[in-house]
């Protein structure tokens, strides 16, 4: 499959749900989906959380239009890992679907 324009290929993930063997809630992510996309660099930023400087590297991640993304789920791509902050789906030609993300620290 030609993948055109998306040259990344990513893998979202999901909370992961259920008990272990003991009864316990399990945390963590499971692999949901795995899909091309184009990462845009939009913007970074320097602010002060805690009394400590951190900074804040957002993106978009466009990929072709679908429903089952949310913004409970993250993108892992190339090792990097984004929090998807907004999920962004092109309502009128249905062509893509924009996600909008900013890199997990």
């Amino acid at each position: 499959m030609d993948p055109g324009k998306y040259k990344h290929y990513c893998t979202v993930e999901a909370p992961a749900e259920g008990q272990d063997e003991v009864g316990q809630p399990v945390t963590g992510w499971v692999p949901f989906k795995k899909f091309w996309a184009d990462i845009r660099g939009a913007a970074g930023l320097e602010t002060v959380r805690a009394d400590a400087e951190m900074s804040i590297r957002k993106v978009s991640i466009r990929t072709r239009y679908r429903t089952d993304i949310t913004a409970a789920m993250r993108v892992v791509c190339g090792g990097v890992t984004y929090n998807i902050k907004a999920v962004l789906p092109d309502t009128v030609d249905k062509k893509h679907l924009d996600l909008a993300c900013e890199v997990a620290t």
